[in-house]
């Protein structure tokens, strides 16, 4: 590992940051993103057998939602059955927006990385091009400064584009995540409130 640092020169700190922060964000999406998480099963199905049969208390709510994202939306529609269905899908809709930026945090900054990780490459290719042309000398090459540009355009380049790759799939694959996640909870939400005007308590 020490060996690949020196040959690829000092533009490769820049990727190596790049890459720990890379796997960090991956990591850390994919936790935070799995199903169970975000969108519990049954929780729906569970909240309105409650409703049937006891009154909703405020600590109820409250618990409903700290419990996942879907059951913060949830809540907010029952904090407001009183006011109407117009108000229950204002409130739902206003949370989906917050719970939606929480469920997107961190995807700019991975899509970002891996928009910047060849550019990175890029720069280390161009400082490798740098000292081969300074390896070019009046009395003859230089053939261990010459190596040594090669190394660093060659493994820059490469290892930008490496980053690059499982980045790039990664966001779009949160991406599309996201988006189906709220979806159905867009979808779960309009169940709830049509179950709820169906049969008011």
């Amino acid at each position: 590992m020490l060996s690949l640092i020196q040959a690829a020169g000092w533009p490769v700190w820049f990727l190596i940051v790049a890459s720990i922060a890379a796997v960090a964000l991956i990591i850390e999406r994919f936790l935070s993103l799995k199903r169970s998480r975000v969108l519990p099963p049954g929780l729906l199905d569970e909240v309105l057998g409650l409703r049937r049969t006891q009154s909703i208390t405020p600590d109820m709510l409250n618990r409903l939602a700290v419990n996942s994202p879907l059951g913060r939306v949830l809540a907010s529609g029952l904090r407001n059955e009183g006011a109407g269905r117009e108000s229950m899908k204002e409130a739902m809709e206003e949370t989906g927006r917050a719970v939606a930026h929480n469920l997107e945090r961190y995807l700019s900054a991975l899509g970002t990385i891996a928009a910047v990780a060849p550019l990175m490459g890029l720069f280390g290719t161009v400082v490798g091009m740098i000292e081969i042309f300074g390896a070019q000398a009046p009395g003859g090459t230089n053939p261990q400064q010459l190596a040594h540009g090669i190394s660093v355009a060659l493994y820059n380049t490469a290892l930008g584009i490496l980053i690059a790759i499982p980045a790039m799939i990664a966001y779009r694959h949160f991406r599309a995540r996201v988006d189906s996640f709220l979806v159905e909870m867009e979808q779960q939400s309009l169940r709830l409130v049509d179950h709820l005007r169906a049969a008011p308590r």
